[in-house]
């Protein structure tokens, strides 16, 4: 067999249609896969490669980034069993996200011990990205769904045993600053490598613009929720958080489902924050993507109704994670909050991924890095996924 003469590059796979990188979009554009990397990006008019360009087809978005995720698909990662972990992953990945990061809640030591050592096979496995510690060091008066009964203060030597538990895998852990003993904990968790979050807080402005005014960008869990509510004589935690992520110290996460806040209020953090600023999550449960019902969150049953998840059996139910996929979350955003559509995607992919210091293998469409590319519709609605150059079935 003679040998293949026709100049310019051989790709495995070569995608064309709407572009989204992270600084623009291009109208007709290509991206060219070999083996499970991003080879080439650009303009058709540019193309010098074989095989022959196809046809467009729809919006090329990256592989979205997810790092607050409990569950999906009746599956949970708060259940500690193995393989629940990579279920998870399994579900949103089929609905775009090809990064995702397993997201623990609080209960027994035993039990989240558990809920770690599962994610972190998961992990070793390349089905999810990392580990989220959700509690157990959050405020009793602000824990929502968090089981209240299984709250403790700053443990130093539960949390190096919960990061180690993770192999490494853990990348984030969400606290309340206020909490005595807290600032040891951080200075451990910056030694371990992990990303203190803060989140489930009541503490004032003050305390929680010192926990984000660290030597690396911090991170705030779900902005808005799990916190008191912005006021003009008392920021608290919302205002400092807005302030911090304005100078460039931190980076806000918001649940932007329709559910857990409004979409004005959604579209006013976009217009007050620069780009890279705010993390799209779904907070997603074991509901997600599942019908009305009742689901396990850790050792609580939440019930679903309408697609709104709330703790069971309270007289006034707190609201109990998501039931969206990042994909709908972003749909959410360009359609209902009016967010431009680069902003949304990055939301979900560039930021996230560099919130856990994986920006250079996920989150953009750009040569180098890994193949995780969705093919979507006008409307924003899933049509393929491709997750390190292969297709998602």
């Amino acid at each position: 067999m003679q040998p293949d003469r026709r100049p310019g590059q051989a790709f495995d796979v070569v995608l064309r249609g709407r572009v989204v990188t992270a600084t623009g979009v291009i109208a007709d554009g290509y991206v060219g896969v070999v083996g499970d990397r991003i080879f080439a990006v650009g303009e058709v008019s540019s193309y010098r490669g074989h095989p022959e360009l196809p046809d467009p087809d729809g919006t090329l978005l990256p592989g979205l980034v997810d790092i607050h995720c409990h569950g999906g698909g009746g599956a949970a990662v708060t259940s500690g069993e193995v393989g629940q972990p990579d279920a998870v992953a399994r579900h949103h990945r089929s609905a775009g996200t090809t990064s995702l990061v397993a997201s623990t809640t609080t209960d027994s030591p035993s039990r989240m011990l558990a809920m770690v050592a599962a994610a972190a096979e998961a992990a070793e496995r390349g089905e999810v990205t990392g580990i989220h510690l959700e509690g157990p060091f959050l405020a009793p008066s602000r824990c929502g769904a968090q089981d209240a009964r299984q709250l403790r203060l700053p443990d130093v030597g539960l949390a190096r045993e919960l990061v180690e538990a993770g192999s490494g895998h853990v990348r984030v852990m969400t606290l309340a600053p206020e909490l005595p003993g807290t600032g040891k904990l951080m200075d451990l968790l910056d030694d371990l490598g992990v990303t203190p979050a803060v989140g489930h807080t009541d503490g004032d402005a003050a305390v929680v613009a010192r926990a984000l005014a660290r030597e690396t960008p911090g991170l705030v869990t779900h902005l808005f929720n799990g916190m008191p509510p912005l006021h003009h004589r008392a920021p608290g935690p919302v205002g400092a958080s807005l302030g911090a992520a304005a100078r460039g110290e931190a980076r806000v996460e918001l649940i932007a489902d329709g559910v857990h806040l409004s979409d004005e209020t959604v579209r006013m953090v976009f217009d007050l924050l620069a780009p890279g600023r705010v993390v799209l999550v779904t907070d997603a449960t074991a509901a997600a993507g599942m019908p009305d019902g009742d689901y396990l969150l850790g050792a609580q049953t939440v019930t679903v109704r309408g697609g709104q998840a709330r703790l069971s059996g309270a007289d006034e139910p707190p609201i109990a994670g998501g039931t969206a996929s990042l994909l709908d979350v972003v749909r959410r955003c360009v359609f209902d909050a009016g967010v431009e559509l680069l902003r949304a995607v990055n939301a979900a992919s560039a930021t996230p991924a560099a919130a856990i210091s994986m920006d250079d293998e996920v989150g953009r469409i750009e040569a180098g890095l890994r193949a995780d590319l969705l093919v979507v519709g006008d409307d924003l609605t899933v049509r393929r996924v491709m997750r390190q150059g292969r297709w998602v079935h």
